[in-house]
This record gives C-alpha cells, structure tokens and sequence, in this order.
C-alpha cells in the first residue's frame, strides 16, 4: 500500500510537470545509465569529503550529471521502485530541481530524465553570485521536499521535520559522491524561497530545503 500511494503520488507530479512544461522552448536531457564501475572507494571519500564553493567554469559532462543525480536520489532497486536514498515511511518526498544556464529541470529518478520546468537562467535564485567565491557554479541541486506525500502523518511539524531529516541523507549522498569524483559541492540552506516557488510553480506544500552548487573542483578550495 504504501510504494503504490508514493507511486502514484510520484506519477500525478510528474505529470503535473510535465503539462507545465510543454510549451517550453526546452526539450528533456535524456540521462545515462549510472556508471557502476566508478572506482573510487566509499572510505576515501569520506575522506576527501570538504565542503567548497570554488569550481571550475566547466559544464558536467552528461555521464557525471547523470551519475551525480543517480547518486543523490536515484532509482537502485528498480523492481521495487526504491531509492538509493531513504525516506521516512517510504514517503520519497525528495525532489531533486537541477539549474543549468539555459533553464531548470525536474529530476524524474524512475525515467532517468530531466524534465524541463523553466527556461532560462535562474541559479541566482538558488544562490547569489555575491555568496559565490569565482563565479556562478555550472550546476545547482535544489532539493524540495513534498510533506504532503507524507500520507500516513497528519501532524505538520512532524511532517516537516521528517522532510528535512530525509533532504539531509540525499544531501549526504550528494557530498560523497562529490568528494569520490573530482568534484565540489557544499551543502546550503540560504535560497530566494519566494523566486523558487514562482519560477519552480510549488505548490503550499513542497518546501525547498537544502541546495548545492556542484562543478569540477578547483585545487586548493576545500574547508
């Protein structure tokens, strides 16, 4: 009962994008399968995790983006719809929004796509270039979390802080593989809520919570 409710929950906001979408000059990225054979190991990573806010003026190739997104939230267990990050009652509240230069996206995890929700360059609603220490980061993660996919809950600030607790693990996930791949990220709180739900059209109940600039890392940067 509860993987159909969140599939069906996750198959209504897909679709609500996706008609939002369409009269966009924005076609959908098509993403790769995840590079399982990366050979980093999960110890070093631990151990190079840093958090930086200096990266290089460098797009993701589309392997590393889709690798990046497979990490944070992807789809692992296909057969039963679950996810490489886990979610309080199974709820997948987590949704990844992806901004490039030329618009923003909805990760769709169980299509391996982005979906094109806003064109045009947004990222300084996700963080200010005055926040930036050498220019505008190529990839911003925005995670939203949807409290109302937590069908089970009825108290609020319950729901809540179970959607930060989750957003927390897929952020976590994020770092790591950042940290194991050559790439930089830090984990930020700080966003331009009022400009996010305008421009990402959430709705009362999908509330952004943590967000990470993400690009190939310069030397020298982490803290």
């Amino acid at each position: 009962m509860k993987t159909s409710t969140v599939t069906a929950t996750a198959l209504a906001a897909a679709m609500l994008q996706s008609a939002c979408a369409q009269d966009l000059d924005l076609a959908p990225i098509e993403l790769k399968a995840p590079d399982l054979a990366r050979s980093e190991s999960l110890m070093q990573a631990f151990a190079k995790r840093a958090s930086s806010l200096s990266v290089e003026d460098k797009m993701l190739s589309l392997q590393d983006l889709s690798d990046l997104l497979w990490a944070g939230n992807g789809v692992n267990r296909p057969e039963e719809k679950k996810r490489t990050a886990p979610s309080a009652v199974n709820a997948q509240d987590v949704d990844i929004y992806v901004f490039l230069a030329e618009g923003a996206y909805l990760y769709d995890a169980f299509g391996n796509v982005l979906k094109p929700v806003a064109k045009g360059d947004f990222r300084d609603a996700v963080i200010a270039p005055s926040r930036m220490n050498a220019g505008t980061p190529p990839v911003l993660l925005m995670l939203v979390c949807d409290v109302s996919r937590f069908t089970m809950i009825k108290d609020e600030a319950t729901r809540v802080r179970l959607a930060a607790m989750d957003a927390g693990i897929v952020s976590q996930n994020i770092a790591l593989f950042c940290a194991g791949t050559g790439m930089a990220t830090r984990p930020r709180a700080s966003n331009n809520a009022e400009k996010l739900k305008e421009v990402l059209k959430l709705s009362d109940t999908q509330i952004p919570m943590l967000n990470h600039p993400v690009g190939y890392e310069k030397a020298a940067d982490a803290k």
